[in-house]
């Protein structure tokens, strides 16, 4: 059984022009210590398909789905508390622009300590040795006196690192790491998507890793999930997505790497035309 299975997953949202479909049926799934990459352009619907199964979309949103389990659970059925039960503690999020997301009101130590209390129901001593054991396991070394930094006082590498320890404090069994390493330098890159594969080798959780980096599909991915304009396109294990891909809109993205270029110029989207009925751009 699947450790997250998604059925038909539909995401509206009401607008003053009626009602505007981002995720439009898509179906997927992640077993146990899988890492599952879902890859395409902005406002392809990834992002917003993950925080519908979080269960963190804004009222203005209506999701519906055949079917939505997560180990076994119902997750539609579930009610508010219930969900919260999960969410943050067996199910947890890396979001993107981590200086953003995190509280800018709150130290960097009290967030990841408030995770600790509400779902492991750890005393404040307890909490705040495992808030400095988490941050040292992350990379960032003087995890003491960053424990009292404000976001704003850390640079985006160590937002990054602290967001991630939040996300694994209670060692979940599924992580969504939503374009991971955004904004942040090609060094720092690089040391964020190694110490997340080591992480999920070493908790032996399922990973899941949104992103519109063919490269970092590729560097990462056991199977591959390609979306456009709100659809499911192709899926894929990396390998076979990689030597023949089936879907024209995967072609265009994997054309559009650097070492695939045969002419003067990178193709773009002017180089496809869309295909209404197949959902994506064809030659």
């Amino acid at each position: 059984m699947p450790l997250l299975d998604i059925q038909n997953l539909t995401v509206t949202f009401a607008t003053m022009k009626g009602p505007f479909t981002a995720v439009d049926g898509i179906s997927m799934h992640v077993d146990h210590d899988e890492v599952l990459a879902i890859v395409g352009e902005s406002g392809s619907g990834k992002s917003v398909a993950m925080l519908a199964v979080m269960g963190l979309l804004p009222d203005t949103a209506a999701v519906t789905a055949d079917s939505l389990t997560f180990d076994g659970r119902n997750l539609l059925s579930m009610s508010l508390k219930e969900r919260r039960t999960v969410i943050g503690k067996d199910m947890s999020m890396i979001f993107q622009e981590p200086v953003a997301s995190l509280n800018p009101c709150f130290t960097v130590g009290f967030q990841i300590m408030e995770s600790l209390r509400t779902h492991l129901h750890m005393s404040e001593r307890e909490a705040r040795n495992k808030t400095v054991e988490l941050l040292h396991q992350v990379g960032i070394t003087d995890a003491p006196e960053k424990m009292r930094a404000f976001p704003h006082q850390l640079s985006g590498g160590q937002c990054q690192r602290a967001m991630i320890a939040m996300a694994i404090s209670c060692k979940p069994k599924l992580l969504i790491a939503d374009e991971p390493t955004t904004a942040l330098d090609v060094t720092i890159q690089k040391q964020i998507l190694d110490l997340l594969m080591q992480l999920q080798a070493e908790y032996g959780m399922a990973l899941i890793i949104i992103t519109h980096d063919m490269g970092v599909v590729a560097e990462t991915a056991d199977r591959v999930v390609v979306q456009y304009n709100g659809r499911k396109m192709e899926e894929a294990d990396v390998l076979s997505l990689f030597a023949a891909p089936q879907n024209a809109y995967t072609r265009a993205l994997l054309s559009a790497l650097p070492e695939n270029a045969t002419g003067d110029r990178l193709p773009t989207v002017a180089d496809f035309r869309l295909n209404d009925a197949a959902g994506g751009p064809t030659p």
